[in-house]
């Protein structure tokens, strides 16, 4: 065995030796990655495409080095993309105005739909796959292969390949991932792209939700970058808006059958009619297909660019399961000879490259054969095909707006090696700097250029799905959405006509409680989201003119909510009108009691010079009659609607008529109660009580009332006041105290007039029984002060107008009360017993009839009005006295 050793050895120190002549050897650690598509150039770009969906999972068993990827599942998309790459080099080759001189190759990779075997690849795109001998002092590095790269398609591999890349400064240009992450340049500093990020389409997607009046949605999401980031920014987004998620849940194409099952539960069991989706193609066609399977159709489907233009897709939904879809996509776009160029791959058969071979047996459902011959359930495929006799995704050109980006992302390039080679030496060479500060136009007009962040602008077609008759669906652009215009005119929809879900022409309903009408507010219901809510009618005074309003606004002061509650209507303004019942009843009253004392004065004064009416002193009795006229209308003041003018009169004339009226009765009770009382003969107390003294008392009570009154005017008078408190639905017009001093004072002296009359009236009610006039007076005081004793809690409790109405009341009560007590009486022996109105009736029977009816008749010469009937029990003396003390020509 030694021999064997040694000789080993000696091979080993051989290499060893011969390695460190030549240098330093920098070797690919791992298995070289050819690209499936390359073209020598003076400048390279690279490209990373999905040439497969799929790859097989081969077990590991540590031993050795795990196998390479095995891709399977053709992806037709994936050779789109790279043709619209090969046309734009094409025609950048061809051009002599951009990079004349210069030709670009590239070097296109197939990521095989996988986020490792990405990565890989553009590493081997970065750093290349042969090896490098360098000196020994060299590190073992070197310029990058490719000055940019082109993809990847979706935003997961984007998110690993630009993390790698990087460090490196090499542009990386995606025309597919959309995830709004990509926009942080902090992570990925040289990530660009030409399509939108997913931030705008999120937002126009819960924009376009809210539109519709759909507030209440399931969501569904992949689970990687893409759909996780773009449903945060949307449930953001539809929060703000008032959109409510019954469910969000996230699941991968590469999920266990039973997690794909509980999805079905969810939406089966969910009560939201509308589903926004952040999904790719291929979770959209899993999905579909495990819906027909539990025949769950009728749902309102709102999707992403990923997968709401791709006819694949719509092919695959044979149950109709997404008919009636909205969604966002790339505006429309065309490229002059791009359909041409990607329909004639026939050259890249010229190198017999094995993606090729696959690609076309998969386009044509044929095999080639090896020896010239294939089984007899195999077409043979000749490579001559027609490809126009054929109709699939890779014929569909519905991607156009897609490989308009890819075109245009080459194209930025090219203008930013353009740049780089007309740069002077202070100018920055950097491609990346050069790629975020271009802008120029393609030849279609469309106009490219970078933010910030790397993105474009954001413009988005809304898009419906159509079915047609044949079972074809038609991809629709019903309207418009750009980000850069204003808010409230970014969503523009056009006047077309929108299919929904089920072939219906109606928009779906799709929320958790039906809107609050107006006149209503939203009251949330416990424990569920805020979509879900009751609706609570407006309280009295409250409204909300607005559907799905959270409050409901007060009213102002002179307005009250109508039987709705969605508007505010003038509060009816009350007062005791004419109009009304109560008024005209209170009117006719009034006028009924100024008539009824009209009548007594025109009696009196017909039958002035009647024993009767000259017994009652009748000027006293003129002046009491006219004060009861006034206190009659004065009433009238109190009713319509209250004025400044109307307000002042109304409690002054009421206080100044009442004063005088009950004057009069205090004056002639007084002066009955001292003739009566005058004992002592020779006696002068009734000289003070004589016709004069008896008109002083009146006006100078009367007076007293008028100073309190014009001072109550002056410093605070009544004036018109709108009640707003008393009622809620109405206005109560009324008149304000001003003062409550001076009103009390005017009712309080009113009062102890009243009861001082009424006093003086009950010590006369004894005197003789004939003409004793003190009984009637003594009714009347009574009834006016029971009258006026109970307005007082009467006027305080009643409500508006009828206060107004128990003072009128209490006017009418009190002014009937002295009208019949006093007057009555006397008209019915004028009028209905005029054989009592006489002098003998009035003089009395007796002993003493010649003073009697002496005393009498000058007592009513005076005016005193009393009936002098001496009871027979009194002595001569006292009639002699009372006599003398009356008239002192009787006893002469």
């Amino acid at each position: 065995m030694w021999p064997e050793q040694g000789w080993a050895l000696l091979q080993l120190l051989l290499v060893v030796t011969f390695s460190q002549a030549e240098g330093p050897v920098c070797r690919l650690r791992g298995d070289p990655e050819n690209p499936q598509l390359s073209n020598q150039g003076d400048v390279m770009l690279g490209g990373l495409f999905p040439f497969h969906n799929n790859w097989k999972n081969r077990q590991s068993s540590y031993i050795h080095k795990p196998f390479p990827l095995q891709c399977t599942s053709v992806n037709f998309r994936g050779f789109q993309f790279a043709q619209a790459m090969l046309f734009a080099v094409e025609e950048i080759n061809n051009s002599t105005d951009l990079l004349p001189g210069i030709s670009l190759g590239y070097e296109i990779y197939d990521t095989c739909s996988s986020i490792a075997r990405g990565v890989k690849v553009a590493l081997a795109l970065s750093n290349g796959n042969e090896e490098i001998i360098v000196p020994s002092e060299a590190p073992c590095t070197k310029s990058a292969q490719v000055q940019a790269i082109m993809g990847e398609t979706s935003s997961s591999p984007c998110m690993a390949i630009a993390t790698v890349i990087g460090p490196f400064h090499i542009p990386m240009i995606s025309h597919f991932a959309t995830c709004a992450c990509l926009s942080d340049k902090v992570k990925y500093p040289s990530f660009l792209r030409t399509i939108p990020s997913d931030y705008y389409q999120s937002r126009a997607l819960a924009q376009l939700v809210r539109y519709f009046g759909w507030t209440w949605v399931g969501a569904l999401r992949t689970n990687d970058g893409y759909g996780n980031n773009g449903m945060a920014t949307f449930i953001e987004t539809a929060e703000q808006l008032g959109i409510c998620l019954e469910y969000s849940v996230a699941f991968y194409r590469t999920d266990p059958p039973e997690k794909i099952q509980q999805v079905i539960n969810l939406i089966r069991h969910s009560t939201s009619k509308v589903i926004v989706t952040f999904l790719s193609a291929k979770e959209v066609y899993i999905l579909i297909k495990e819906l027909a399977q539990h025949n769950l159709t009728g749902y309102q489907w709102v999707g992403t660019e990923a997968w709401i233009s791709d006819s694949k897709t719509a092919v695959k939904d044979k149950h109709h399961i997404l008919d009636g879809a909205i969604g966002l996509f790339i505006p429309k776009a065309h490229v002059s000879g791009m359909k041409e160029f990607m329909l004639d791959v026939k050259p890249l058969n010229s190198s017999g490259n094995e993606l090729f071979t696959e690609f076309w047996e998969e386009l044509f459902s044929c095999k080639f054969s090896q020896s010239g011959l294939s089984d007899d359930n195999e077409k043979e495929c000749t490579g001559d095909e027609d490809i126009t006799e054929v109709h699939n995704s890779f014929t569909d050109m519905s991607l156009m707006p897609i490989f308009n980006n890819v075109y245009k992302g080459v194209y930025a390039v090219a203008h930013a090696l353009h740049n780089i080679l007309g740069c002077n030496t202070t100018c920055n060479n950097k491609i990346l700097h050069q790629i975020k500060n271009i802008r120029f136009k393609t030849k279609e007009g469309d106009e490219v250029y970078f933010d910030e962040n790397g993105d474009p602008a954001a413009k988005y077609e809304i898009i419906n799905w159509q079915p047609t008759l044949n079972g074809i669906v038609d991809f629709v652009t019903v309207g418009l959405y750009d980000a850069s215009l204003p808010a409230d005119r970014q969503m523009n929809l056009e006047n077309k006509t929108i299919v929904w879900a089920k072939n219906s022409p109606q928009v779906p309903l799709s929320v958790c409680s039906e809107k609050c009408p107006p006149g209503t507010r939203k009251v949330l219901q416990k424990g569920k989201p805020v979509c879900c809510y009751d609706c609570i009618r407006c309280a009295e005074g409250e409204f909300s003119n607005v559907t799905d309003s959270t409050t409901c606004e007060r009213c102002p002061p002179e307005f009250w909510s109508n039987e709705k509650r969605d508007a505010c209507v003038k509060k009816e303004t009350e007062f005791l009108s004419y109009e009304e019942i109560m008024g005209c009843l209170l009117t006719v009253t009034s006028l009924f009691g100024t008539c009824m004392t009209c009548l007594v004065a025109c009696i009196f004064f017909r039958y002035r010079k009647t024993p009767i009416v000259r017994a009652n002193n009748t000027e006293l009795s003129f002046l009491l009659l006219f004060s009861l006229t006034l206190c009659f209308l004065c009433s009238l003041t109190f009713i319509g609607r209250p004025s400044q003018w109307s307000c002042m009169l109304r409690h002054t004339a009421f206080g100044i008529t009442f004063v005088l009226c009950i004057s009069c009765v205090l004056g002639k009770t007084i002066v009955v109660l001292m003739a009566f009382r005058a004992t002592l003969p020779g006696g002068n107390v009734m000289k003070w009580f004589g016709p004069v003294q008896q008109r002083l008392s009146v006006v100078g009570f009367t007076l007293i009332q008028v100073l309190i009154c014009i001072l109550w005017l002056t410093i605070s008078p009544p004036f018109p006041y709108k009640n707003l408190k008393q009622f809620n639905n109405k206005i109560i017009i009324e008149c304000a105290l001003g003062s409550a001093i001076g009103f009390w004072a005017v009712l309080g002296y009113i009062g102890l007039l009243a009861l001082l009359c009424f006093v003086l009236a009950f010590l006369a009610r004894k005197l003789p029984d004939n003409f004793n006039e003190a009984k009637f007076i003594t009714f009347s005081m009574l009834i006016f002060c029971a009258v006026w004793i109970t307005f007082i809690p009467a006027y305080v409790s009643s409500p508006g107008k009828f206060s107004v109405a128990v003072e009128i009341f209490a006017i009418l009560a009190s002014s009937f009360g002295l009208l019949i007590c006093i007057f009555v009486p006397k008209c019915y022996i004028v009028l209905l017993k005029p054989e009592k109105n006489t002098k003998k009736n009035v003089m009395g029977k007796g002993g003493h009839e010649l003073c009697l009816g002496k005393t009498q008749y000058l007592l009513m010469s005076m005016g005193s009005r009393l009936r002098l009937v001496f009871e027979q029990r009194r002595s001569n003396v006292k009639l002699k006295s009372i006599c003398c003390s009356l008239s002192p020509r009787l006893c002469k």
